[in-house]
């Protein structure tokens, strides 16, 4: 990965051209329509079904010892993706398309899960085929966490120390009682 450079994740192969959309999270700082994109050091993050939910975490700068020993203690990994275990399916048999974005017209939005945005239209670089998203992930030093629901991790992991990132939690089962 080139220094300066920001990527997407879509089950699109064929996008010539990113139009900025309405940010499907609310952000106060998001002003109007944007395209967003990733560094390269949580892409890991978008290398799943869009719709599939996750939750992400590593240990920051911040993170107290006592949530590195309760949450990575067990792993060797670098930072750990957590998703339900319905969706694995899913995983092992989507295709994915990791454009590459040039930084010049992008800020950013929230370091912690690595989103910048662009208020511009983004032409990307370079378009790659990711056809084993394990493959990729685990290259990465990515752990991988399958459980049968992420409402009670994600509400911890928020409580944490952790630097973390819920992505599409409105999708996952229901919270168990």
């Amino acid at each position: 990965m080139k220094p300066g450079t920001l990527f997407h994740i879509s089950e699109e192969g064929n996008i010539q051209r990113f139009i900025p959309k309405p940010s499907p999270s609310h952000y106060d700082q998001i002003t109007r329509d944007v395209v967003f994109a990733i560094t390269g050091e949580l892409l890991h993050n978008y290398l799943l079904p869009r719709d599939c939910p996750r939750v992400t975490f590593y240990a920051g700068k911040n993170t107290s010892s006592a949530d590195k020993e309760r949450f990575l203690s067990s792993s060797d990994a670098n930072y750990i993706i957590a998703v339900e275990q319905k969706w694995l399916p899913a995983i092992q048999h989507i295709k994915l398309y990791c454009y590459e974005f040039p930084a010049e017209t992008f800020s950013l939005l929230d370091e912690c899960a690595g989103y910048y945005v662009s208020y511009q239209q983004v032409i990307p670089t370079t378009v790659k085929l990711i056809d084993n998203t394990l493959d990729e992930l685990f290259k990465r030093n990515i752990e991988l966490r399958l459980l049968p629901n992420l409402h009670h991790l994600a509400n911890e992991v928020a409580k944490s120390t952790l630097n973390f990132s819920i992505i599409r939690l409105r999708n996952a089962a229901p919270k168990l009682q």
